[in-house]
This record gives C-alpha cells, sequence and structure tokens, in this order.
C-alpha cells in the first residue's frame, strides 16, 4: 500500500500537481525571497503514535526542526526547493531565519494571545504569526546580535519561555504538521504597502510581507511572557 501511495504522489508531480507543502515553500523561496528547507518529519510509531524521523527517542521538538538536509541547506532556488518536496511531499516547510530573511520571536501560546490583544490595543501594527498548539512566533524584520543585546539589555527581566530566532535560527511555516499538531497562521502574511519615500521615487518595498521590528512588539512580548502562570519554559512545539 505504501507503496503505491509512493507511485501516486510521484505521478501526481509529474502532472504538475503539487502538496500544500511544496506550494507554501515555493511562495516563500521564490515571491518572497525566504530561504527555505524540508523539517525532518514525522514517522509511524507504535498504537499510531507519531514520532519525530530524527534518531533521537527523546526529541522535544518532533518533526518541528531540521536534520537531513541541515538548516545551512536553506535556499531560494525553485529547482531544489521542487526536488526536496518531489520527494518529500509532507515535509514540514522550515524558514531559516536571519540574514536578509525575517527573524521571530516565538512565546508560548497563551502569552502570545495576550500579547497580540495588547498590541491590538495600542494600535501596533504586527506582521504574520505562526501558531501551534503549545507556541506562538512573531516574524519582524531582521535585527543583529548587537541590536537584539541593547534591546533586552534594557529589559529588567526577560522570561525564558521568550526564545528569540535569528541568524542561525529557524521556524517552521505553516501548513506544516508536526508533533505539537498542526502549525498555522494566526495572522496571515501581508502584502508591504507603499511607503511615502517609494511614492516620491524612493527605493521600492520589499516584495516579502510586511514585518515590524523587534522593537515595536518585544515590550508587549516580555510583559505577556512574565504575567503567564510557570511561563512555558520549555521549549517545545
Amino acid at each position: 500500500m505504501r507503496e503505491i501511495l509512493g507511485r501516486r504522489r510521484k505521478l501526481l508531480f509529474r502532472r504538475g500537481g503539487r502538496s500544500a507543502a511544496l506550494g507554501a515553500a515555493l511562495q516563500c523561496a521564490t515571491e518572497w525571497r525566504w530561504p527555505v528547507l524540508p523539517g525532518v518529519g514525522l514517522r509511524s510509531g507504535g498504537r499510531g503514535a507519531r514520532r519525530c524521523s530524527c534518531p533521537d527517542p527523546d526529541c522535544v521538538v518532533p518533526g518541528a526542526h531540521p536534520f537531513d538536509p541541515g538548516l545551512l541547506a536553506a535556499t531560494t532556488d525553485e529547482r531544489m526547493v521542487r526536488w526536496w518536496w518531489a520527494n518529500r511531499p509532507d515535509a514540514p516547510v522550515v524558514l531559516a531565519t536571519g540574514g536578509r530573511a525575517p527573524c521571530a520571536v516565538s512565546l508560548p501560546a497563551v502569552a502570545g494571545a495576550r500579547a497580540l490583544t495588547a498590541l491590538d490595543h495600542f494600535g501596533v501594527r504586527i506582521g504574520p504569526v505562526v501558531a501551534t498548539p503549545t507556541r506562538w512566533s512573531l516574524l519582524v524584520s531582521p535585527y543583529d546580535l548587537a541590536e537584539l543585546g541593547e534591546l533586552l539589555h534594557s529589559q529588567d527581566w526577560v522570561p525564558s519561555s521568550l526564545r528569540f530566532h535569528g541568524e542561525g535560527g529557524y521556524v517552521v511555516l505553516p501548513p506544516s504538521g508536526i508533533g505539537a499538531g498542526k502549525v498555522r497562521w494566526e495572522r496571515p502574511p501581508a502584502s508591504p504597502k507603499l511607503s511615502t519615500r517609494f511614492e516620491q521615487g524612493g527605493p521600492p518595498p520589499s516584495a516579502g510581507p510586511w514585518l515590524p521590528t523587534v522593537t515595536t512588539v518585544v515590550d508587549a512580548l516580555v510583559a505577556a511572557s512574565t504575567g503567564t502562570p510557570d511561563g512555558g519554559s520549555r521549549l517545545a512545539y
């Protein structure tokens, strides 16, 4: 049966069809110029359970991380993206953060919901928000370690449940399926708005979705994480 399903998937790709994951990966790589790669994914375990495909039997983020290929393989090359997902149609879509790609800040789902409510209340524009049943990730414009360090130094305390995904980091994007459940958009990506500078002859905006700076959201994220019981310090996607 597995061999039959495998042949059907391969035939689907030959005829021009594509999986939802491939469609999402292509949009990231070719339209938004975000480097992506397939995540390790899940495999069937005993009694119908789903376990991480990596060698670690105690993996704390099952399915939700790179393995083979490794993170450094992330690319915007369309041919490579198509080849990866032609062979693994259901592989999670992993965004390699930092550099010219978006960075992210993740926090427990309960704290994330509180933070978004606070940001909405004060009229702060929010960019894409990725949600799993346990954690939410706010995508922000690229930042470097010096900028982040100065920003966090100004905080009285930063909960360990608040994680920063910059250069060398990653975030799993929708519509991936991972151990914690389905990955979805809590706030879907929005097209960039033309800036006044562009309207007056300045440079055009990025082709990717609009992203806020980490400075505009970090206070609300720290406050929401601090006020959440237990803080959800264990990193579990």
